[in-house]
């Protein structure tokens, strides 16, 4: 079964247009685990708009279950996963200024880099995780930078689910074809919720873990973070 790792940036996103501590980011990530989820996502960003390096230290002694950190790997990034040693880093592209994840890496114009930062979380035992658009010559630097797995981006699948879902999911299934001869694991995430998640993991077998944050904590305001959990793990 595909593991469900909750995002929680935007619990601490509400809290921190209020200041003070509610909601609690840490019981947040607590009462998930307790609900069902596999797993715990932060993302956090350079101007801490959402998780602060704080939360990242904190979540360390709440997250009993997998500890996935993504984020651009800077050197203040690098020196925060190193210190905490979560079980999994995502990799992602993303510049100081932007909202939210819209691009994979070119791991073959970055390939020193990546190789470089992920020689370096090896030695600290940490699994690597590398986001990456449904590109077949993108999965195939992805495994020669040594990637442990690869998340794909699945914006493009999520825009275009309701017109045509067989078309939407076709270059995903062949990423992911591919990474499973090329031994990567692959986890997916962006835009996936309760009308798209099913498809897409049906069609992709070898799919170990999708992060979902905007829209699980979204239905959560009208299902119930408990219900609301429980039905993405259902789709699963």
């Amino acid at each position: 079964m595909t593991n469900l790792s909750v995002n929680i940036n935007k619990i601490a996103t509400l809290r921190n247009s209020r200041g003070g501590r509610f909601p609690d980011v840490l019981n947040a990530a607590r009462k998930c685990q307790d609900f069902g989820a596999d797993g715990i996502t932060i993302h956090p960003r350079p101007d801490q708009r959402h998780i602060t390096r704080d939360d990242a230290y904190a979540l360390k002694d709440v997250v009993t279950k997998e500890y996935n950190i993504e984020g651009f790997p800077s050197k203040d990034f690098i020196e925060i996963v190193t210190k905490i040693l979560p079980t999994q880093v995502t990799l992602v592209p993303d510049p100081p200024n932007i909202l939210t994840s819209n691009n994979g890496w070119d791991t073959n114009k970055n390939f020193i880099f990546l190789s470089d930062i992920i020689e370096e979380l090896h030695a600290h035992n940490i699994r690597v995780s590398i986001f990456v658009n449904p590109a077949l010559e993108m999965v195939e630097g992805a495994k020669k930078c040594n990637s442990d797995r690869i998340e794909l981006y699945t914006e493009a699948y999520c825009n275009s689910f309701k017109e045509d879902k067989k078309k939407a999911i076709q270059p995903y299934i062949q990423s992911a074809e591919l990474a499973e001869n090329l031994k990567l694991g692959v986890n997916a995430g962006h835009d996936l919720n309760l009308d798209n998640l099913q498809y897409f993991a049906k069609n992709i077998p070898n799919l170990e873990e999708v992060s979902i944050g905007h829209a699980l904590i979204s239905d959560a305001l009208y299902l119930g973070l408990e219900n609301t959990i429980q039905m993405y793990k259902r789709l699963l």
